[in-house]
């Protein structure tokens, strides 16, 4: 049998800077039911094989987030007239990363008729230009944080000039996504102080959007945003104000909080393999490759969390209708079934069939756009930074076990390139 704790210790902080040793014991048991302080627990799939299945099982939902219940002001009218009104719409037009079909293939569709390959492309030089102004900046400093100085302000950035989002409100977004970030943890969703402060959040990024929307339609732009709000599709769908919102919001958040974490663990481990880094150093055409094998080995996006529509069997064990499931694809990425001597960086591995940005049809939408911010800012980082050094390792991590990345990554340089 499983250790039933197994779970429980993946999302202890204690845990965070290696939680790998855990995912290996729990693909022991493909899936296994753990223990998370309710009668029925969390059933957690583990390996390459069953996380891919499930990650497709039309019997598996992704709406796992549960009832709106925005926290109460005092103010009668506002809390028995405006709120259950408020909270009724949040529950109908969730982002569509949290719906299934056939919302979610409707709004997945809308934006990728606006999410083109021409588009996201044309994002390419700018990125490169971004991080070379970026690194410019610390071209005479003695300590580099990978984090603040680049992995942040890089997709912040470009996500927001891809939405046409003004520059000088970008700050605004920081704290708001690092906010909403925790939806995704599983523990957050039962936390009233995390959920209440999420809904006062999204409340506040909903308005800005709100307003933004309104000038987009008086005053339209060659932007995604303003492509959304005025443009159908091929075949006439046209998003609503509130799920254009919601999925506005979920671009902006998602489009850089997962690459963070990307570009920052991707600095990690070749600083960890002083022979990657300087193949890359030599070779920039080698950065593709990189990436690929750092999806595998230490993706941004470590599970993501499902439930389950009826019955499933599958690894030798009965899911049960309504269970909350997670799947672990950070364990799966780790399979030795599928790759060989797995827990080795790796990048010149062939036919990488990594769960890095999930699956199915919740496969990620940016992922063109992560690849090349991450080819971007490593090929500059190894080029340029001189005897780069890990001020601490393992580096500070963020809270978050789901989102894992460094909350900060200190390296000692001699200047720049």
């Amino acid at each position: 049998m499983a250790d039933a704790t197994l779970l429980s210790q993946v999302k202890d902080p204690a845990n965070r800077a290696n939680p790998y040793p855990l995912y290996a014991r729990l693909r022991q048991n493909p899936v296994s039911r753990q223990d998370d302080g309710t009668p029925e627990g969390t059933w957690v799939a583990a390996s390459h094989s069953a996380v891919a299945s499930l990650l497709g099982d039309p019997r598996v939902s992704s709406e796992t987030l549960p009832p709106a219940d925005r926290p109460k002001t005092g103010n009668p009218l506002k809390d028995y007239l405006i709120k259950p009104i408020k909270d009724r719409i949040t529950d109908q037009h969730r982002p569509f990363i949290f719906r299934d079909p056939p919302d979610h293939d409707t709004l997945r569709a809308a934006v990728m008729h606006q999410f083109t390959r021409e588009r996201v492309q044309g994002m390419r030089e700018r990125s490169d230009r971004l991080v070379a102004e970026l690194l410019d900046a610390k071209r005479d400093a003695h300590r580099f944080d990978a984090v603040d100085d680049l992995a942040y302000p890089l997709p912040v950035t470009v996500i927001c000039e891809l939405f046409g989002v003004p520059r000088e409100d970008e700050p605004q977004f920081h704290s708001w996504a690092t906010q909403l970030a925790t939806a995704l943890e599983p523990d957050s969703l039962t936390d009233d102080e995390t959920r209440a402060e999420n809904s006062r959040t999204f409340d506040a990024i909903a308005d800005y959007m709100a307003g933004l929307i309104k000038d987009k339609r008086r005053h339209p732009k060659d932007d995604m945003l303003s492509g959304l709000a005025n443009e159908a599709t091929p075949s006439g769908v046209k998003m609503g104000d509130y799920d254009l919102i919601a999925t506005s919001v979920l671009m902006l958040v998602a489009g850089h909080e997962t690459t963070v974490n990307l570009i920052t663990n991707g600095l990690l481990t070749l600083l960890r393999h002083p022979d990657e880094f300087e193949k890359l150093r030599a070779d920039p055409a080698r950065a593709p490759k990189v990436v690929e094998e750092l999806l595998r080995y230490e993706p941004p996006v470590q599970f993501r969390t499902r439930t389950t529509l009826s019955p499933i069997d599958i690894a030798g064990v009965t899911i049960p209708e309504g269970a909350d499931l997670v799947l672990l694809l950070a364990a799966g990425n780790r399979d030795a079934s599928v790759f060989p001597e797995p827990d080795r960086f790796n990048p010149d591995r062939v036919g990488i069939r990594h769960l890095g940005f999930g699956g199915s049809l919740h496969y990620c939408v940016g992922a063109p756009l992560a690849r090349f911010e991450a080819e971007s800012a490593l090929t500059a980082l190894t080029r340029r930074l001189k005897s780069p050094r890990l001020v601490e390792d393992p580096p500070p991590y963020r809270p978050g076990a789901a989102l894992r990345g460094p909350k900060h990554l200190h390296v000692a340089i001699e200047g720049m390139e």
